[in-house]
């Protein structure tokens, strides 16, 4: 995978993966809300139900009530006339109380006329119940609620039924009475469509405004890349010409350089000594002068060479460190040019790391270039201390100044110094005015040697 799949990728997944987290939290937590909710409903749909049998059940014990008490345990007339009131009490299509004895005979059922006189203990519903037979335990055991399934009148179907029995012990019947629960699933179905429904809108909801967002963040992090790479590139080729227009400007000044003083000077001690040979062959007495001359300008080429030799690296540098190569550099620099040139050191106590000593190092070898060349300086200050563990220097001259935007018309310079301070996380300060130009050159903590280094290298 390419950085710029990679990119693309971490900044797609993790936004798809929240974003499908959130969504599939939401869809449950509406889906238990809405099912607590529909559970809640359907259980109080039920109680209603239930106190509404059991004020059935209570209505009708009452109608009966004074005719039980007055008749006696085979009192055939009292039991005809409570059974015709029973039949009687008829609440709606599917409202009705049947009357059952122990022993599973059916006494009393207004929708179902052919159960009457027979026995149904062992009747069975779909799921395997023994209505009857519940029904008769549930009555002796002092009356109560049952559940089964049962013939529903007004559709002919098969519905959910819940009945309510008491027992008249002194006949061995059961009475009871009961509704059927259809209607009740159907209001909880209906909730549960309703339900779906708006989890199904609340996920097109989120997915309307997700995938949008998705593709925005999408977009931005694309058009992003684009830009940053197009940057990226742009400076690279920048950088790169930079570093290709440095050296071609290295190898000018170094053919320069050879070519005005260390050709020259060899030059010179060639004629010299093609002199002072022709001197001896003709036993001239000047030969031994001639000699000498030719060694002087031998001298100057070999100090030359230890001069380009130390400017491209000084062996100072990494035998005594940061402040014996500046004070070094601050010499040769007033010996060659005669600007009044001084350093102070005597603050600077901090470890740097090679690397950022020879990037301080060359950054004020840069300034000294730039004071030659440019600033028609006669004094130049260097200081080198440290402040709270960061390395500082500053650069000082008494010049005519520059603008800052430039350095000697190239700004090559001054943007080597800034990208050499910037490689450290360091900063370059310039302030320049017709009195003269400051340079400082300050370094982070994290330009030191750590602290076990230090202590060898101490």
């Amino acid at each position: 995978m390419t950085l710029r799949h990679q990119i693309i990728a971490l900044a797609i997944v993790p936004l798809v993966i929240s974003i499908l987290a959130i969504t599939t939290f939401i869809t449950w937590q509406s889906a238990n809300l809405a099912k607590n909710s529909i559970d809640t409903f359907e259980q109080n749909m039920l109680k209603t139900k239930e106190a509404e049998i059991l004020n059935l059940t209570n209505l009708a014990l009452s109608a009966i009530h004074t005719i039980y008490d007055k008749a006696g345990a085979d009192d055939e007339a009292a039991k005809q006339q409570v059974a015709e009131i029973l039949t009687s009490l008829d609440y709606g299509k599917d409202g009705y109380f049947f009357v059952y004895d122990y022993d599973g005979n059916n006494i009393v059922h207004p929708r179902q006329s052919f159960r009457h006189g027979h026995n149904w203990l062992d009747l069975t519903d779909p799921d395997g119940d023994k209505v009857i037979a519940e029904l008769i335990a549930t009555a002796k055991a002092g009356g109560g609620l049952h559940q089964y399934k049962w013939q529903k009148p007004s559709t002919g179907q098969i519905a959910d039924k819940l009945s309510f029995v008491v027992s008249l012990d002194k006949w061995h019947w059961v009475v009871g009475t009961g509704v059927y629960l259809d209607d009740v699933f159907a209001q909880s179905a209906a909730a549960n469509e309703v339900m779906r429904a708006n989890i199904k809108r609340t996920f097109v909801i989120v997915a309307l405004i997700a995938v949008p967002s998705v593709i925005v963040v999408f977009t931005t992090c694309m058009l992003l890349t684009f830009h940053e790479r197009r940057m990226a590139d742009s400076r690279l080729k920048e950088l790169t010409q930079r570093v290709i227009d440095t050296q071609e400007e290295e190898r000018a000044r170094l053919a320069r350089e050879l070519h005005d003083g260390i050709s020259q000077n060899l030059v010179g001690v060639r004629y010299a000594m093609d002199l002072a040979g022709r001197k001896v062959r003709t036993n001239i007495d000047d030969a031994a002068q001639t000699i000498d001359r030719g060694v002087e300008a031998l001298n100057g080429a070999i100090k030359e060479i230890r001069r380009l030799s130390h400017d491209l690296r000084p062996r100072v540098l990494d035998d005594l460190g940061l402040t014996a190569a500046l004070e070094a550099l601050c010499y040769h620099f007033a010996e060659r040019t005669g600007i009044e040139t001084d350093i102070d050191a005597s603050g600077f106590t901090g470890m740097l790391k090679a690397e950022a000593s020879t990037a301080l190092y060359r950054v004020a070898q840069e300034a000294f270039n730039n004071v030659e060349r440019h600033s028609g300086a006669s004094k130049l200050s260097v200081k080198l201390w440290s402040d709270g563990g960061r390395a500082r220097m500053t650069i000082s001259d008494n010049g005519t100044g520059f603008d800052g935007s430039k350095d000697g018309g190239s700004g090559l310079g001054l943007r080597n110094m800034q990208e050499r301070m910037a490689h450290f996380r360091g900063l370059l300060l310039i302030n320049s005015n017709e009195s003269g130009t400051t340079l400082t050159a300050m370094m982070p903590r994290s330009a030191n040697l750590p602290a076990g280094k230090r202590a060898e290298a101490a």
